[in-house]
């Protein structure tokens, strides 16, 4: 099978091959690897074992489009950070109906 195609066996196995391909990070000062949730920390986690290298959780939830829940037009992660699909908010012509602006309140209410 072409490695572009190459499948893992589970997670662990897919964070094992990540970090043969980063080995060269190993034992550098400044290293952290950063894990998503819902797969990426168990990939994370042994990619930062392998390399020997601490392990952080970043947590980002996805800002949905009211009414079409499968489409998302940006998130909020850790800290509060926001990012937008300029391409997806370029197709609004007005704030979609029922959203509100993304506040510190509604911010931390995502956060989970």
């Amino acid at each position: 099978m072409p490695a572009d195609t190459e499948r893992f066996r589970d997670r662990a196995d897919a964070g094992r091959r990540l970090a043969q391909r980063l080995h060269h990070y190993a034992g550098r000062d400044g290293v952290v690897v950063l894990g998503l949730p819902r797969g990426g920390v168990a990939v994370a986690a042994e990619v930062a074992r392998e390399l020997d290298a601490p392990l952080d959780v970043f947590v980002v939830r996805k800002l949905r489009l009211p009414g079409d829940e499968d489409l998302s037009f940006g998130a909020v992660a850790t800290g509060g950070t926001r990012v937008l699909n300029k391409g997806s908010c370029r197709h609004w012509t007005s704030p979609p109906t029922g959203s509100r602006p993304l506040t510190p309140r509604s911010a931390a209410s995502s956060r989970a």
